[in-house]
């Protein structure tokens, strides 16, 4: 219906904006990095849109992106079956595109469902079953060091968390543990020791 609204910033929540566009004042629901991106009231704004139209429902809501990277992603999100808009939004507050697609193809639900508020285990697991095709030629050549390592906690130990960042950045099992082998310290510690060991060949 709408590909983009711009005009003036009317007024501005924690979870939504109103932008007035021709004398008319759209209110366009939007995640906490998109809103972190706006200026204050007065300011020019545009934004990609999304209309979340149920008549059975009774519901006609707006959703407002910043870039046409978080539309389409919160448009793959909302693909996935029981995963509603108001959850899409919530895990694109919190979850940052790369990180996303990279627990996507790496399987990594676990840190979508912490990372959501109000999705679940089970809907993370639909999540990343559903759209991991899409992501299956993902370059982790453009996930940083921190990326992985905030995506993968949880491993049981320093070592095991540190060798499943390095798998995400693209090395294999083996090169990883090789590299790490007999190193000690805390998880980014040991990554960096390991990007180390692993550039010397």
């Amino acid at each position: 219906m709408f590909y983009y609204i711009s005009g003036k910033i009317a007024h501005k929540s924690d979870s939504f904006v109103v932008i007035d566009a021709s004398g008319i004042g759209y209110r366009l629901y939007a995640s906490t990095k998109t809103l972190e991106l706006l200026g204050g009231e007065g300011d020019f704004a545009k934004l990609y849109t999304y209309a979340n139209f149920k008549a059975s429902a009774d519901v006609f809501d707006i959703y407002g992106f910043a870039t046409k990277e978080e539309l389409d992603l919160f448009i793959m999100i909302i693909g996935v079956s029981r995963v509603g808009a108001k959850t899409a939004i919530a895990l694109l507050s919190n979850i940052s595109p790369s990180k996303f697609a990279l627990c996507v193809a790496t399987n990594d639900s676990k840190y979508i469902a912490k990372n959501t508020p109000g999705l679940g285990a089970k809907g993370a697991e639909r999540i990343v079953l559903e759209l991991k095709d899409k992501f299956k030629n993902f370059d982790m050549g453009d996930v940083t060091n921190d990326d992985a390592i905030e995506v993968y906690h949880g491993g049981g130990t320093e070592q095991s968390e540190a060798i499943s960042a390095l798998i995400a950045l693209g090395y294999s099992q083996s090169q990883a543990k090789t590299a790490l082998s007999g190193a000690k310290g805390t998880v980014e510690e040991l990554v960096k020791i390991g990007l180390k060991n692993l550039m010397k060949g």
